[in-house]
């Protein structure tokens, strides 16, 4: 029974290979004697130059160039790629000897009548169940009932309503299809706690501007003796030799005394003059959830996960969030330069059709954060906070 099995098989195989390597037929009448013939068709990228007759085979030539067959035929020519990409399209195959020209609509758009619109984006209230592609449009669903959308997206789904009774909350305010739940109580600092930051952009550009060019072996514990407020004990000072280089030493010093301090108000005084410019720059750029999830995708180094991501959405206000996700990524790549992180993440941003103006909005951020203006208010910050008891840096351009 086995070897039946096997020789069954076996034929079927046989005839499979035979059928595939045997090239379709098609009538030709022999030119001499005008006999009926069985010719042989020619494969894809090839046309017919010579009818079979009765002592010789069919004869196939290359399609020339710009024209194609993508099929075995019987044709005395190729059909010529007639395909050409029109405006908002590109050339997603190239013609080819076995295929015509495909073209697509960029992204961000779909075909409607031989015309490239823009994927509709959502309004809030709706949010995306099917995102756009090249040949469809985006669809969109009103929210259900506990979730919400706040923005006008062609790519957000809705989100979940935070649930405030799990943060040991009250709902002072429900959520409706377009705005999230208000939670408020006796833990009514807790989300402001979540979307604390523990170094601001402008704090940790000053803290970078104060690292001096020229480091001496006790300067250290020369600024830890000058620092105002709660001094940093020294196993703190210590730890802080052993695990990080030189140059880093001094911003690691003067982040672990903000947070020593971070109950005594205006520990660094006039540095919200910096910190009210970068929340009038972002405020302006109305970065959507989906742009804030590609942003940080492009980040270098070890990602903010797209949970984390999330919960940031859910817990700050749109003003903190940008700001939280930039400090998650530092905290999670061992304090690297965050303006150097974001210069390095938009360079990445233009192949996603990353808005330009968002984009030049950040970069406006970077470039006032390490402009004269900002490095003299660094200076006169650092002279107020410490006296004459440390050696100035110089002003210096970044």
């Amino acid at each position: 029974m086995f070897l039946y099995c096997t020789l069954v098989l076996l034929d079927i195989s046989v005839k499979w290979t035979v059928q595939e390597t045997i090239p379709p037929k098609y009538f030709h009448y022999d030119p001499t004697s005008s006999r009926p013939l069985m010719c042989d068709q020619c494969p894809p990228g090839t046309y017919v130059k010579e009818h079979c007759t009765a002592s010789s085979k069919t004869e196939c030539a290359p399609c020339p160039d710009e024209s194609y067959a993508d099929d075995w035929n019987s044709n005395n020519e190729c059909q010529y790629c007639n395909t050409v990409c029109k405006e908002l399209q590109y050339e997603k195959v190239e013609c080819s000897s076995s295929e015509n020209r495909v073209c697509e609509c960029i992204e961000g758009r779909y075909l409607e009548l031989e015309f490239c619109l823009k994927h509709t984006a959502c309004p809030p209230g709706f949010g995306v169940i099917q995102q756009g592609t090249p040949e469809s449009d985006t669809v969109c669903e009103r929210c259900p009932e506990g979730y919400f959308s706040n923005e006008t997206s062609p790519k957000a789904a809705c989100r979940k309503h935070t649930n405030c009774s799990a943060l040991d909350l009250k709902m002072v305010r429900k959520g409706d299809a377009t705005r999230d739940n208000v939670c408020q109580g006796e833990r009514s600092g807790k989300l402001d706690q979540q979307c604390e930051i523990d170094v601001t952009l402008c704090e940790e550009a000053f803290f970078r501007f104060a690292v001096p060019t020229k480091l001496k072996s006790n300067q250290l514990d020369m600024l830890r003796n000058s620092l105002p407020g709660v001094k940093v004990n020294e196993d703190a000072i210590e730890k802080i030799k052993e695990k990080h280089s030189p140059q880093e030493q001094t911003f690691q010093l003067l982040k672990l005394w903000k947070q020593q301090n971070k109950d005594s108000k205006n520990i660094i005084r006039g540095i919200d003059l910096c910190e009210n410019s970068i929340l009038k720059h972002l405020s302006h750029l109305n970065i959507t959830s989906e742009q804030l999830n590609i942003l940080m995708e492009n980040l270098p180094g070890k990602k903010v996960g797209r949970e984390e991501i999330e919960h940031i959405l859910r817990m700050c206000k749109s003003t903190d969030q940008i700001l939280k996700l930039l400090s998650l990524w530092r905290n999670k790549n061992r304090d690297q330069d965050t303006t150097k992180g974001l210069t390095y993440g938009l360079k990445h941003l233009k192949t996603y059709h990353f808005p330009k103006t968002t984009i030049q909005g950040l970069r406006k951020v970077i470039k006032f954060l390490h402009s004269l203006t900002m490095y003299k208010l660094y200076q006169k910050l650092y002279t107020e906070m410490l006296g004459n008891q440390m050696q100035l840096v110089k002003v210096r351009r970044g």
